[in-house]
């Protein structure tokens, strides 16, 4: 099969094509087809060894696939043959304490499609049965592979860890990112003002039309006290995966008893925060990470009704995988990067 390997740990030149064998399935896997992979700030991550840096070399990228399923493994039923699936990028081992209690990303031997094990940019990708959904049948397969990683990420983030309610504001940061642009439609399903935060005004004028009440440019000094003015006090929840440059901006932007996900650090891991911020004005702060198998399937019966909707910044051949790379680290779209075959 063609695939786009990673040969080494760098810039979007260590990205190139190779021939490969197929991979073949086994017992409870499935073979894929790919169609179409989108990217992730993940993606950028490993390849720089940020992320996973032992990780053994060459290695496939792509946590995000849609295609065909064109084999099954002993145990599989024959009667996925042929139909267009979407991909769940979460992989546990399916017996331990917290997988069996449905929240397999706790697994301690949790694993990310593309990230740990090879992923989806190739003609084929092999994974377990139980990471299989249907394709929605309102997207078309680029959409589709838009989907898995950033609305998991970002369902658990506003829904899980934020429970957030109507009519709280909940501050999205870099709402044209993937994930961004799925939690400021998260936060919008589920009855909040949503205030999005971006560093021009293209992204910001785009995050209104994808339902924002309010916006701020974070590259402008003092953005966290326009946060503070626009919702008369702060914000009560922030989704942010935005690291350490905009951090203690984010803490200052929370109003007393605010609550704060991370799921990421883009700009950084080493942030300083000001305790008594924390302490004395109650804040709570929640790691994140991915989200439970199941809650995908929330997702996509959202996305099939409508409710929700992937945002596409632009699709490229897989041929073009370094480039995409370079778009998504220059952060020149809204919205996802989708790779097709």
């Amino acid at each position: 099969m063609r695939a786009i390997v990673m040969s080494a740990r760098g810039g979007p030149e260590v990205l190139g094509p190779a021939e490969l064998p197929d991979p073949e399935p086994g017992p409870g896997e499935v073979r894929v087809r790919v169609r179409a992979v989108a990217l992730n700030h993940l993606d950028v991550w490993v390849r720089k060894g940020t992320a996973s840096p032992d990780l053994p070399l060459p290695h496939v990228l792509g946590s995000d696939v849609s295609g065909i399923v064109d084999a099954v493994g002993v145990g599989v039923e024959k009667e996925l043959l042929g139909r267009a699936v979407v991909l769940n990028p979460g992989l546990s081992c399916g017996h331990c304490e917290v997988c069996l209690a449905g929240r397999d990303n706790l697994c301690p031997d949790y694993k990310i499609l593309g990230e740990h094990v090879w992923g989806g940019y190739a003609e084929y990708v092999v994974a377990p049965r139980t990471n299989i959904l249907a394709k929605p049948a309102n997207l078309g397969f680029e959409e589709a592979a838009a989907v898995p990683l950033v609305f998991l990420t970002a369902w658990q983030m506003v829904a899980d860890k934020l429970r957030l309610r109507p009519g709280e504001w909940l501050l999205v940061m870099a709402a044209g990112s993937g994930v961004g642009s799925a939690a400021l439609q998260i936060g919008k399903l589920f009855g909040a003002r949503v205030l999005a935060a971006a560093g021009n005004e293209e992204k910001l004028e785009r995050a209104r039309a994808l339902g924002a009440d309010a916006v701020v440019n974070y590259r402008e000094p003092g953005w966290h006290r326009r946060v503070r003015d626009l919702t008369g006090g702060g914000v009560h929840a922030v989704a942010d995966h935005t690291g350490a440059e905009f951090w203690e901006g984010v803490i200052k932007a929370t109003r007393n008893g605010g609550r704060i996900a991370i799921v990421g650090a883009s700009s950084g891991y080493l942030a300083q925060t000001p305790l008594a911020h924390i302490f004395y004005r109650q804040l709570t702060i929640y790691g994140s990470t991915m989200g439970s198998k199941a809650h995908l399937f929330t997702v996509m019966q959202h996305v099939e009704a409508g409710h929700l909707r992937p945002v596409l910044g632009g699709v490229l051949p897989l041929e073009q995988a370094a480039r995409a790379h370079a778009m998504l680290e220059e952060r020149r779209v809204f919205g996802k990067l989708v790779l097709t075959l």
